[in-house]
């Protein structure tokens, strides 16, 4: 047992439901003390600390509350009888709140998400194990300066690797491509790679609105101009394959990149990255010529967060294409 706290930041979903009658589902319901009581043990891994920061479910998370998150957890970081942190949070955005921190979070010591895909109430409920992992994983040496990490089903992921694969199987979260970063075993936390660290963004506040707009087939400019006419500092568009995209939103792309808006192109596949391998209308070379910017390999919802955050910090970003795709391909 280590002497400095492990502080439990409880921001609701699933993990902190149970049945509602009255609503016929299962609504928020548990706070973070209420989880910990469940898990047999727990106490014996390190002094522990409670923050009740919200209690939504994962849906109503946003990048506006993300960055507050992020500010409480600073503050919580900075402590010096604090050793690292974990976030209970639902499984619908986990990805998008662990990438978001992860962009922001300087310094070693770790902070690990967690959630779970069976209610408190339900018969066997993942929680309980996952929390314990969790906070095993933030109060050992070996996640420190690894940044953040998704703990679900006793494996850690790297934020910008992991996606929910399955809509209601436990074992939903997995890494495409490049697999986790480790596991925790019933001795110790076993790491196996350790995940790319680029220098954190840090902006002072979040200002830019960027938007994702879906390729389809047939589509055309509408949606891009409309993104424009809403004040979006950012767009990104999810192509097809290695980020192509149907010819007739080129116009609106060279449109918006004129008037100062950053068009990002990522792909709808779960691995590979954007690449300007093609030359014919519609490629990603004639969305390049157009100013869009190659997304890498991140997926849509992530490349939005990111450049959200460059953009906030840095808004000259958005008409310099080559800093963007630097930016992106890490």
């Amino acid at each position: 047992m280590i002497d400095r706290k492990i502080v439990v930041v409880a921001t609701g979903g699933t993990i902190a439901m149970k049945y509602d009658a009255a609503s016929g589902g299962l609504v928020p319901a548990c706070t973070g003390e209420d989880l910990a009581a469940a898990v047999p043990g727990l106490s014996e891994t390190a002094p522990l600390e409670f923050v009740q920061f919200s209690n939504i479910a994962s849906p109503a998370m946003t990048p506006e509350i993300m960055w507050r998150l992020h500010l409480s957890i600073r503050q919580l970081l900075a402590r010096e009888d604090v050793a690292g942190v974990i976030v209970t949070h639902g499984t619908d955005t986990l990805e998008e709140t662990s990438f978001f921190l992860d962009l922001l979070h300087a310094g070693p010591k770790p902070v690990v998400t967690t959630a779970a895909m069976r209610g408190a109430g339900e018969v066997s409920p993942d929680g309980p194990m996952n929390i314990l992992c969790a906070v095993r994983t933030a109060a050992s040496d070996e996640a420190r300066g690894l940044g953040v990490l998704v703990c679900m089903n006793e494996t850690l992921h790297a934020p910008a690797d992991v996606m929910k694969t399955h809509s209601a199987n436990p074992d939903t979260f997995q890494s495409p491509w490049w697999g986790p970063v480790g596991y925790v075993d019933s001795d110790r936390i076993v790491i196996r790679r350790r995940p790319l660290r680029p220098a954190p963004l840090a902006p002072d506040s979040l200002t830019a609105r960027v938007d994702i707009i879906k390729a389809m087939t047939g589509s055309g400019r509408e949606y891009i101009d409309f993104a424009v006419a809403q004040g979006c500092r950012g767009i990104v568009i999810e192509g097809f394959g290695r980020g192509n995209i149907p010819a007739p939103m080129v116009p609106g792309i060279r449109d918006a990149v004129a008037a100062g808006v950053a068009v990002v192109i990522t792909t709808r596949t779960p691995g590979g990255r954007v690449l300007d391998v093609y030359g014919y209308p519609g490629s990603v070379t004639d969305a390049r010529a157009a100013g869009a910017a190659m997304g890498g390999e991140i997926s849509a919802a992530k490349a939005r967060l990111k450049l959200m955050l460059a953009l906030s910090e840095k808004p000259g970003l958005a008409r310099d294409r080559d800093a963007l795709e630097r930016l992106l391909d890490v």
